[in-house]
């Protein structure tokens, strides 16, 4: 039986430089749940980012040493895992993803797409 695809990964504006800044163990505990992204699946420390209407953006939340990094991707956009946020969690008081972080994650989100639509009108452009 054939393998399905691994999805490539997309990176938006610095998420990629933030996710390098984060301690060794938190980023491969990252790259993990996003390899099963890529092969479709979604590990089991990943879960739904609420307020986005279902599973189609996911976040990783992750201790390290009284710390909290959260890196979130989205699986919305087919044959693609774009990877919208990586940060370390500041706030002390409760667990909610704060709100100037939501607000990136909406902005970067809007960004995914536009590059998705971009991508798929090129691909109609060259048959």
């Amino acid at each position: 039986m054939d393998e399905p695809a691994v999805k490539p990964v997309r990176w938006i504006a610095s998420s990629r430089d933030d996710l390098r800044d984060f301690p060794e163990a938190v980023r491969l505990r990252v790259g993990g749940a996003l390899w099963e992204a890529q092969k479709g699946g979604r590990a089991s420390w990943a879960k739904a980012l609420k307020g986005y209407g279902g599973s189609g953006v996911v976040e990783i939340v992750e201790d390290h040493d009284g710390d909290t990094y959260r890196a979130v991707y989205t699986v919305r956009f087919e044959g693609f895992v774009y990877v919208l946020h990586a940060f370390q969690k500041k706030s002390k008081s409760g667990i909610a993803t704060p709100k100037r972080d939501l607000d990136l994650i909406d902005s970067r989100l809007r960004r995914a797409e536009e590059d998705y639509k971009r991508w798929r009108a090129s691909k109609t452009k060259a048959r």
